[in-house]
């Protein structure tokens, strides 16, 4: 049985022994030591032109062989690898696999094609290509809002017998609030860059009432709501207490999450990184709702229920610590009980300010930085190969490169970000790709070796770094 927490060094067949001859979008990774571990041409499940010449024109930029050769490897993972397309009802329709698990998670799927978006402009295959992919994320929310990952049909899952209401269509149901928060980023971003407003039908709007239905339902302001989740395992972070409703909150008006983007139960179901994504996802399906759908009655829902959450984050979320000041609890329950971590998924707290929940110069976010990233923090790891974030999704003393990746996103400074490039260089283990992570001490000690998201953000970063600070890039290491 593949699951999230067994995927140690296990990759698809597609990419096994496949190395790739000289392209133009691999030419300056071409060495004896840097051969491209792309697919072969003939193997890849999607080609874009502009990504390619986009490779091309940012390897060019990079002084370091090996960062070079990363890059060319990381940025079109996901389409060379995950990406399914095909119609349904006359419309593009694209399932994204994570990688070594075939399934499609709704935060996973809109963050493995987000970097892609600026290319769309002058690319139209590509842009339908994300097209199908919010329609097939619509189709999926209105299967079941409640579930985090979806089969391409019906054929089940091994999570089967989990003691919640499963269906055929469902890989795993485990109710995280950024699920329903990924699609609307994507939908957001795409009509933002496009200009294309085809993705908003009547299907997309169906599964916009649901969100909003569920997130009402999750504030739990009478009763717990329909939602519950157990499973028979040892892990207990897998696992939902008290019947599956989790526990005990005040009903103070956040919305309540079972699970973590990590897909670990909440300690406490007030989880606060996920609340501010929710707010910012709120104005957003608001203004779509507004400016393109014209339903003034439904964008007004949206809204309101955003200004009910602001207030009440403000009272709840920002807490004061001895040593750091005000920063931001990881979780909390109302009962004024705070969980003080940061875990290693998205959203968290060093990534606020890449979700639009905060700018990155605010107080309260670079006194929280400060915090997650010292050993105040129980699961930030700091070791003779790197120093990260982790979480209890793996364990301990692994840190997961995605953190890596997001603080140099969040970061302004210039030595930060080299810093964080060089760790990220040093811990592929020689197979020229992110993993999902990696022993403080030893990145030959790895899980997942085919985890398309964390090549996906590891190539942002690149661009993210081209196009705004070039010189650490140009410059000898």
């Amino acid at each position: 049985m593949l699951t999230r927490r067994n995927a140690i060094k296990i990759t698809s067949a597609s990419i096994a022994g496949l190395a790739a001859g000289i392209t133009p979008a691999n030419l300056y990774s071409a060495s004896n030591r840097f051969e491209s571990q792309r697919p072969s041409l003939k193997n890849r499940k999607f080609v874009s032109d502009s990504v390619e010449s986009s490779i091309t024109s940012v390897q060019q930029i990079i002084n370091d062989e090996e960062l070079r050769w990363l890059f060319g490897n990381c940025f079109p993972n996901t389409l060379d690898t995950t990406v399914e397309t095909g119609e349904r009802n006359g419309k593009p329709d694209t399932f994204v696999i994570t990688g070594d698990i075939h399934a499609m998670w709704l935060r996973d799927s809109s963050a493995q094609v987000w970097p892609y978006l600026p290319l769309t402009k002058n690319d139209k295959k590509l842009q339908r290509l994300i097209a199908g992919v919010i329609h097939r994320q619509s189709y999926c929310i209105t299967i079941d809002p409640y579930a985090n990952a979806f089969n391409k049909n019906s054929e089940g899952s091994y999570w089967e017998k989990d003691l919640t209401d499963m269906k055929k269509e469902l890989h795993e149901r485990k109710w995280e609030i950024d699920s329903l928060c990924y699609p609307i980023r994507l939908a957001y971003g795409y009509w933002k860059t496009t200009g294309d407003d085809s993705v908003f039908d009547l299907e997309w709007k169906q599964a916009i009432s649901l969100v909003i239905k569920t997130f009402r339902e999750q504030q739990r302001k009478v009763g717990n709501g329909t939602y519950k989740f157990q499973r028979e395992t040892p892990v207990a972070s897998d696992t939902v207490p008290n019947g599956g409703y989790g526990n005990p909150t005040r009903k103070i008006g956040l919305i309540h999450s079972m699970f973590r983007p990590s897909d670990d139960s909440c300690i406490y179901p007030f989880l606060i990184p996920s609340n501010y994504f929710a707010l910012t996802s709120l104005r957003q399906v608001s203004e779509i709702l507004r400016e393109v759908i014209g339903d003034n009655g439904m964008a007004n829902e949206a809204s309101n229920l955003a200004d009910e959450i602001e207030p009440v984050l403000q009272k709840y979320a920002i807490r004061e610590n001895e040593h750091f000041g005000k920063i931001f609890a990881y979780e909390v329950d109302g009962f004024n009980n705070a969980l003080f971590i940061d875990d290693a998924n998205i959203p968290s707290l060093i990534a606020m300010p890449y979700l639009g929940s905060c700018l990155v110069n605010d107080t309260v976010y670079q006194n929280t930085r400060k915090f997650v990233l010292s050993e105040d923090n129980p699961y930030f790891f700091s070791g003779s190969a790197a120093e990260g974030i982790g979480g209890p999704h793996v364990g301990m003393d692994m840190i997961w490169p995605m953190s890596i990746t997001m603080r140099a996103l969040t970061s302004i400074d210039d030595n930060e970000i080299r810093w964080c490039l060089k760790m990220l260089k040093s811990s592929h283990a020689g197979t020229g790709f992110m993993h999902e992570s990696f022993h403080k001490d030893d990145p030959k000690q790895y899980t997942r070796k085919w985890f398309s998201w964390a090549n996906t953000l590891f190539g942002e970063l690149v661009i993210k770094t081209v196009n705004e600070k070039p010189h650490i890039l140009k410059t000898s290491w």
